[in-house]
């Protein structure tokens, strides 16, 4: 799968489907659809938390999924190009909410809800750190 960033930011992830991605059919396989997202969610974490270098090189916090909700809507075939928006709509003390859209050719092909946790290299739930906050809040679309 080749990946590019767009023109927007925060940023959209613009990624081509290949034949790895499909069924026999040369439909997407609906699990695939969470290796779009996930690739979009880094990208965008990155884009905004992590621009001066390696998302996770340090021993400090990174977010992991706890929560996710899909909606599959339209199916994407071989060779389509997607455009995968990540929307963030809420800051916990611990946690993210954020919205997902994957769409080929304005069409939406499926939606997600989904819920980040920050965590330490433990494993353990820590507080979002204020300088992370501060750069997340600038992104925040409430009722998204």
């Amino acid at each position: 799968m080749t990946t590019s960033m767009t023109a927007h930011f925060p940023p959209h992830l613009t990624c081509r489907v290949y034949y790895e991605d499909t069924d026999a059919g040369g439909v997407v396989y609906y699990a695939n659809y969470l290796h779009f997202a996930e690739r979009g969610r880094s990208e965008w974490i990155r884009a905004i938390l992590k621009p001066e270098g390696p998302l996770w090189a340090s021993d400090g916090p990174l977010f992991v999924m706890r929560h996710m909700e899909v909606d599959y809507l339209a199916s994407a075939k071989l060779d389509n190009l997607l455009d995968i928006e990540t929307t963030l709509t809420h800051i916990g003390s611990a946690s993210l909410g954020m919205t997902q859209i994957i769409k080929c050719e304005k069409i939406i092909l499926t939606k997600m809800n989904v819920t980040l946790v920050c965590v330490g290299k433990d494993g353990k739930v820590l507080r979002i750190p204020p300088q992370w906050r501060q750069k997340l809040s600038t992104y925040l679309k409430e009722g998204a």
